[in-house]
This record gives structure tokens, sequence and C-alpha cells, in this order.
């Protein structure tokens, strides 16, 4: 590759993902059982018809975390049950590795660092904000152990770390 071409492939990288001026943009504070802040997430969609999922988290222990979009968009603390079963549609199993799988707010692992801050970015298939805005909305939640990717019904991942109920960004 030219030194030009690397120029501008550079340029086009660091400048971010391109999203469509009428994209729906939704966001969440994510904080953990006794309120305290733990960091972000954001969801666009894509001009593709994918949803863009960025996470970005503070001050999380080191270690591998499940995350997943909940059906219902309640974070009462300190155990988030309040946030309900993972998003899924009709027929779908849980777990990119279950036959039915996976459901349409399963997410890959997160791998926190020593440091405790990370910043993550997903692509989410046949997701859109008006599945997330729906009446009852939905929350992003991590969970306190790395998710399976085949057990039934949510991965055995474990205990309802942190919480965000995602909204319109303002």
């Amino acid at each position: 590759m030219t030194r030009m071409k690397t120029a501008t492939l550079l340029a086009i990288l660091a400048a971010g993902p391109v999203m469509a001026a009428d994209s729906a943009s939704l966001t969440a504070d994510l904080a953990d059982g006794q309120n305290n802040a733990r960091g972000t997430v954001e969801a666009t969609e894509t001009p593709s018809g994918m949803m863009h999922v960025k996470i970005q988290l503070m001050d999380v222990p080191q270690g591998i975390y499940g995350a997943h979009l909940h059906e219902t968009g309640l974070c009462e603390g300190p155990d988030f049950k309040s946030a309900g079963g993972h998003l899924a549609q009709d027929g779908e199993d849980h777990g990119v590795l279950a036959e039915n799988g996976p459901h349409i707010g399963d997410m890959p692992n997160v791998h926190v660092p020593e440091n405790g801050a990370i910043t993550v970015e997903y692509f989410i298939p046949e997701l859109g904000a008006d599945l997330i805005s729906d009446d009852d909305g939905t929350a992003f939640m991590l969970h306190a152990q790395a998710d399976d990717l085949t057990s039934q019904p949510s991965g055995d991942a474990g205990d309802r770390m942190l919480c965000g109920v995602l909204a319109e960004a303002s």
C-alpha cells in the first residue's frame, strides 16, 4: 500500500464510524447495586441496519463478564431483577453456541483488564431502536461472571453486577 493510501486509511479509521444524520441513538449510565457510576453504553442505528453498541466501563474488577440487553428498562438495585430476562424474540434460545440462538440481546463477553477500564464496540444485527424503545424499555446488564454462550436461559453468567436503562440521547 502506498504511503498516501495508508495515511488516508488511518485518517478514516481515526475519524470513527460514520452514522446517518437521522440515526437513532440511545444511551445508558451504568451503575452497580449501590448506585456507584461504572460507565456508559451508547446504542446507535447504522445505515446497514445493524445496531452499533459502544460500552465504556470504569472501576470494574478485572475479569470476564457476560453482557446482555434485558427486556425491561428498570434497574432497581441491588439485584436488578426488575430488568427481567434477556431481550429475546420468539423461538430464540440463549447463546451463540445454541442451535436456536442467540437471543437478540446476547453480546460477547467483556474482558476487563487489571486497570478496571475498557471500551468495547459491538454490532448487533436485527436490533433496532424501536425494539429497545418499546413500552417498557430495555436495560443493559453486565453480569458477575462470564457467559458460557450456551446454558439456558442466561448463559450461567451469575448475578447482575451493573445496570443501565437505554433512553434517547439528549
